[in-house]
């Protein structure tokens, strides 16, 4: 069982005064003081931009043994728009000119073959990790729209297939794929294609929220994602994404999930909590908290 958080480089965590002084702008001994803290992390650079194996050699090298960093797929994978100039140059040029003219794209706007060589790059990218034993999941993150779907079922199994061996696991944001009636149908497609459901917990009475029920699609590998609960934000225009995250839970709110985490744990091999309230110091006091909670 390990507990993380989902970014140790947001601007608001590095500002709030966790990291000592002496190595709050030095990249490498920030991740390095990270990594003796918490035996996992999840990398969010990646959703939105796609990593470099030079730089997955450096957090490789810069993190210890058994240490495991999770990663965001890049947002074109998921079907998310992207920031044309986000992309490899090369990919960037194969767009067509009236695509190029966005400051948004998506997966619709790019030939067949450039969505596939985002998929090998970001597969190829993660190599010095999973050489290491550090890779830890690749988060499948799909939008808000992306309803159930017999194509959006086909849409995550060619994912499964484009990223090969490695393990996946889904985060839905839409209700209608864990409503009571296609529970069953989604967790069932899951299992048969060897994904790990992530169960949430977040703000409820959108029709984003996905309820906080907790499940096992994959015995591998079993993954909880703390969002926080500020409903107030969670969907207000205008904010950044750490405003909507701007939560701290209290103790209570984190033993709720104890039985469920125990649950897991009993059917799971392994069991990854990642506290993604991301504001300040929010996230890596509760993940804190939250460890101590379920030592012995």
């Amino acid at each position: 069982m390990k507990v993380g958080t989902c970014s140790w480089t947001d601007p608001t965590l590095i500002a709030s005064g966790w990291y000592p002084e002496k190595i709050k702008d030095d990249a490498e001994e920030r991740l390095r003081y990270y990594a003796a803290r918490f035996p996992l992390v999840e990398n969010d650079a990646s959703y939105y931009a796609l990593p470099s194996q030079k730089q997955a050699q450096l957090w490789a090298e810069r993190t210890p043994d058994g240490f495991t960093m999770n990663f965001k797929a890049f947002a074109t994978l998921t079907t998310h728009h992207t920031d044309p100039k986000r992309l490899p140059k090369d990919l960037r040029d194969a767009l067509p000119k009236e695509a190029l003219a966005k400051k948004r794209v998506y997966p619709k706007d790019f030939p067949k073959d450039a969505v596939d060589e985002l998929f090998a790059r970001f597969w190829v990218a993660l190599e010095p990790l999973r050489k290491t034993g550090k890779l830890g999941a690749i988060l499948l993150q799909y939008p808000d729209w992306f309803a159930i779907s017999r194509e959006n079922k086909a849409e995550i199994a060619r994912a499964r297939d484009l990223l090969p061996d490695d393990r996946l696991a889904v985060e839905f944001r839409n209700a209608t794929w864990m409503s009571e009636r296609n529970r069953e149908e989604t967790l069932e497609f899951l299992r048969k294609n060897g994904l790990s459901y992530v169960s949430v917990d977040e703000p409820q009475g959108f029709p984003s929220s996905i309820p906080p029920i907790a499940a096992i699609t994959n015995d591998g590998l079993a993954i909880v994602r703390f969002h926080g609960r500020n409903a107030e934000n969670w969907k207000k225009p205008g904010l950044t994404a750490a405003e909507r995250f701007d939560y701290s839970y209290g103790k209570k709110e984190l033993a709720e999930w104890l039985p469920r985490i125990n649950e897991l744990a009993e059917q799971a091999k392994e069991v990854h909590l990642l506290m993604n309230n991301c504001y300040g110091d929010k996230a890596v006091n509760n993940a804190a908290e939250l460890a101590a909670l379920l030592r012995p």
